[in-house]
């Protein structure tokens, strides 16, 4: 009776509490459930694989079977709907935005056509069609080695397997025209066993072991760096190896250091060029993409930001963690890329990120303008009967400062991520630059020569490609006979060649 004299008593919230209270911890234990559920699915599907992946499978597409959220993710490498304020996936014809460049690179390829880079699935399709390639009828014609495959292809470390390094990069790029139709991926950075990060390029290697560095030590994280520094750096083709005496041994420039001043001078030291420019006479080189160099010293990598982090943060989908590989700009996913760390707005973020290059490339045109005018003064010197002695240390400084602003314009993102760097090493070029045409100027009037010399008229793409002697309808002509008679060929060969490569399924 005291028992249910005190039930009585009880105020009603309190059932109502222990109810909601009750419901709650079933709604509680529904969850996990459920969670343990999901993670012994998603167990079930990490570790069984669909599919054998061989050594040096270079075929994307067979990598999907087993890591089908990757892959799908990757697949959107092939978009070109996003266009930053100064990159991004679009094609972009960047001699079209900045004719100047027809001039600094006359004589060199980079004149007839430098397009902005696409995603990683454009690959073999954008090295075939650009006119820097030209149009090669047979496998040993053609201007470029083919050591200029290198980066493009997972079949490349198949056929330095196959053939030894040497042997791949000797010759001419027709060379492995029919042997290379698998676009960037999966192999170029994974083991086929174990899906850890490795190495497949050997210049990098390389490069590590003349510094006295030990690459397979390399932590997971820095490693998560190392696999784009394969190809996003500097490099020359090195005719003067020994071992491969002739062949352009594809080499990284860091046996003095990794900064444009150490590289410079490594590049001095074995008296190397690129090629003479058409104009000045001058010994050029040319940066291609040094943007791990340049990443090395910013604020990420101060930080233990690996380029993973920024352009392949990790996405969940259905209860499922994974790497997103769709390789792009982190201003076109701001949420996952940026605002991990960065609790600013999208807005700011971008903001932020424009007013850095916005700095950098208002200085970096100022350079180009005098480097422009650098090479025409120069050929007006020579014109006029200068003699090599006059003009060594003013095309030495031209070199120099070519360089400088390459470097500067070729590293894709530089401008943010080092941009303090990057805006030193404009301001040397431009240092450099002026006393070139200071020199030039005193050496002109020393010959007698008419000073100052009118700047050319290049507004546009055409005029300047005119402005240097290109004949562009003959290039674009012979372009498009390779196009539509020799590459349908090669791609005919390598389906005939892949159709009897069998997959295992398990």
């Amino acid at each position: 009776m005291e028992n249910n004299a005190t039930s009585e008593k009880r105020k009603p919230w309190i059932n109502w509490a222990i109810f909601a209270l009750t419901v709650l911890m079933v709604f509680i234990l529904g969850m996990l459930a459920s969670t343990i559920s999901e993670r012994r699915v998603e167990k079930e599907y990490i570790y069984k694989p669909r599919v054998q992946i061989n050594d040096w499978e270079p075929r994307n597409e067979v990598w999907g079977e087993n890591f089908p959220a990757e892959y799908d993710s990757y697949l959107k490498t092939r978009e070109g709907d996003f266009r930053s304020k100064y990159n991004g996936n679009a094609m972009i014809d960047m001699l079209e935005v900045d004719p100047r460049m027809v001039v600094l690179w006359a004589g060199y390829g980079f004149s007839k056509d430098y397009n902005q880079g696409r995603g990683h699935y454009w690959a073999v399709e954008d090295v075939r069609n650009t006119l820097r390639t030209a149009a090669p009828m047979k496998p040993g014609d053609g201007p470029m080695p083919a050591t200029c495959w290198t980066c493009k292809s997972p079949d490349v470390p198949r056929l330095m397997n196959e053939m030894g390094i040497t042997e791949f990069y000797r010759g001419k790029w027709a060379k492995h025209g029919a042997d290379i139709v698998n676009h960037i991926g999966c192999a170029d950075c994974h083991d086929n066993q174990t899906m850890d990060l490795r190495i497949s390029r050997p210049a990098l290697i390389e490069a590590f072991e003349r510094q006295g560095k030990d690459i397979t030590r390399a932590t997971h994280q820095e490693m998560r760096s190392l696999v784009c520094a394969q190809c996003h750096v500097e490099y020359y083709f090195n005719k003067q190896r020994p071992d491969a005496e002739g062949v352009n041994y594809l080499t990284f420039p860091w046996d003095k250091g990794m900064n444009v001043e150490q590289i410079i001078a490594y590049y001095d030291e074995i008296n190397f060029s690129d090629w003479t420019h058409q104009l000045s006479k001058t010994p050029m080189l040319k940066a291609q993409h040094p943007d791990y160099e340049t990443y090395l010293g910013g604020t990420h990598a101060e930080r233990g930001v690996a380029c993973a982090d920024c352009h392949m943060p990790y996405m969940s989908e259905g209860g499922q963690k994974y790497t997103d590989h769709h390789l792009q700009s982190p201003l076109n996913n701001i949420a996952n890329s940026c605002q991990v760390c960065h609790r600013e707005s999208e807005e700011n973020i971008r903001k932020w990120v424009y007013d850095k290059q916005d700095k950098v490339i208002q200085q970096r045109d100022e350079l180009e303008k005098m480097l422009v005018r650098a090479h025409v003064e120069a050929k007006h010197a020579w014109d006029n009967g200068a003699t090599d002695d006059q003009m060594k240390n003013i095309l030495t400084r031209i070199r120099h400062a070519q360089f400088k602003w390459d470097y500067a314009a070729a590293g894709h993102g530089a401008a943010f991520h080092n941009s303090l760097e990057i805006l030193r090493i404009i301001s040397s070029g431009l240092q450099e630059a002026q006393e070139a045409r200071i020199e030039l100027a005193t050496l002109l009037v020393k010959l007698g020569a008419g000073y100052p010399v009118p700047y050319p008229d290049i507004e546009t793409k055409a005029d300047a490609q005119k402005y240097i002697g290109l004949p562009m309808d003959q290039l674009k002509s012979e372009k498009k006979e390779f196009i539509d008679k020799i590459v349908p060929e090669w791609i005919k060969q390598a389906q005939a060649r892949e159709s009897q490569w069998q997959v295992k399924y398990y």
